[in-house]
Parts: structure tokens; C-alpha cells; sequence
């Protein structure tokens, strides 16, 4: 738990601090604004570093023990069924994800709900993710999928309505948040520990820049079906 609170007070204090300043020195606030974004300030360090905490002693263990079952079972469609299912549950969880479906809902004066981003988001990272976890099980070349990837995004460019560009890579953007990167990390290392016996630690890395774009492509997608 202290070093959770030391990595969030090194993190967070510096910009608290010059925030302060700022506001101090050329927009000054009202006492109650003030008073308003100090406490703020402090809940925050407080739940930034419960949730390290939290992160270290169980999502990153359950994610590591998943890795590990995908690995024993020998099955390729338990496989990929978890990892798509995995993908999805972590996505709708990701705060970020939320706020960014909050603010699309809103310039679109309700033409996009929130379930409709959030849901084509989670989608398009869980079937990524299904794609990563074959990367890490065959072995296959990071660069030749990552190449493949953004030429298949370059590609949808042309089609796709361009009010829908920066949604699409702010979406991918919003899935490399505090819940989804440690958990798609310890899956990852789950299960390079239980295939290459520890020969294959740097196959753990990647998957979560597979997983990214999965949001961007179904959003560009969807700025199809919204042209």
C-alpha cells in the first residue's frame, strides 16, 4: 500500500501543485472552487492508489491464472471464445471508455448512444484481442500484423465519414486504460509462461497494441454505417 501511495503521489502532486500555481498567479478561483479541486485532488490520489493496490494483488493474479487455464486446456475455441469474451468485459469496465461514449452521445444529440460506442468499442477490442492471443500462441510476426492492421485502417480512412476519424482513435486510445492494459499484461504473461517456459517472455509484449486496434477499425466501421 506505500508504494501504491508513492507512485500516485509522484505521479499526481507535481501537476496538483502546478495547476495550483497557475490558477494562483493568473485566473485566480473563487475559495470555493479552490477548496473544491484541493479535496478533489486528495480523493483522487486516495482511490488512484487503492486501485494499484487492488490491480497488483488481484487483477493481475487473476489475469496471469487465465492465462495459465487458456494454456492447459488445449483448445483453440476456449481460446479464443475467453478472449473475446475477456476483451469485451474489460472494455466496458475501462472508466475511460464510458466518458468518451458520454461525450460522442453528446455532440451527436443522442444520434450515437452511449451503448452503441460502447458496445462497437468492446466488440472491436475483444475480437483484437482474440487476435493478439493467436500472435502469442503461433508465434507470428508483431510487425507483419501491426503492418496489416493500420493499412487496413488507412484503407477505411477513405470510406469512412471523416466526423469519425478522431472518435476512432481517441476509441483506441481510451482501451489502453488502468484496467485494461495490467489485465491484457498479465494474461499475456500467463500465458508465455505456460507455453515457452519462460524462453518467450517478449511474445507477452504487443498484445496490448493489437488490442487497440480493434477500436479504431469498428468505429471506422460504424462512421460507415452512420455516412
Amino acid at each position: 500500500m506505500k508504494k501504491s501511495f508513492q507512485e500516485v503521489i509522484v505521479a499526481i502532486l507535481p501537476m496538483t501543485v502546478l495547476i495550483l500555481a497557475l490558477t494562483i498567479i493568473f485566473a485566480p478561483l473563487p475559495q470555493d472552487d479552490l477548496i473544491t479541486f484541493i479535496v478533489g485532488a486528495g480523493i483522487m490520489m486516495v482511490g488512484m492508489a487503492l486501485f494499484l493496490f487492488g490491480a497488483d494483488y488481484s487483477m493481475l493474479r487473476v489475469g496471469a491464472l487465465v492465462g495459465e487455464y487458456m494454456i492447459k486446456k488445449r483448445s483453440l475455441v476456449i481460446m479464443l471464445s475467453l478472449g473475446f469474451a475477456i476483451g469485451i468485459g474489460i472494455t466496458i469496465a475501462e472508466p475511460s471508455v464510458q466518458v468518451l461514449a458520454s461525450q460522442v452521445r453528446d455532440i451527436s444529440d443522442g444520434a450515437i448512444t452511449k451503448m452503441i460506442l460502447i458496445g462497437v468499442v468492446s466488440v472491436g477490442t475483444g475480437i483484437f484481442l482474440a487476435f493478439a492471443l493467436l500472435r502469442t500462441l503461433f508465434r507470428l510476426s508483431y510487425y507483419k500484423m501491426m503492418l496489416i492492421g493500420y493499412f487496413a485502417v488507412f484503407a477505411m480512412s477513405f470510406f469512412t465519414s471523416p466526423e469519425f476519424m478522431p472518435i476512432a482513435f481517441d476509441a483506441g486510445g481510451v482501451t489502453t486504460g488502468p484496467v485494461t492494459v495490467p489485465f491484457i499484461l498479465a494474461l499475456a504473461s500467463g500465458i508465455t509462461s505456460m507455453i515457452h517456459q519462460g524462453k518467450g517472455d517478449s511474445d507477452s509484449f504487443g498484445m496490448v497494441g493489437v488490442s487497440s486496434l480493434g477500436p479504431v477499425l469498428a468505429v471506422m466501421i460504424l462512421g460507415v454505417i452512420f455516412k
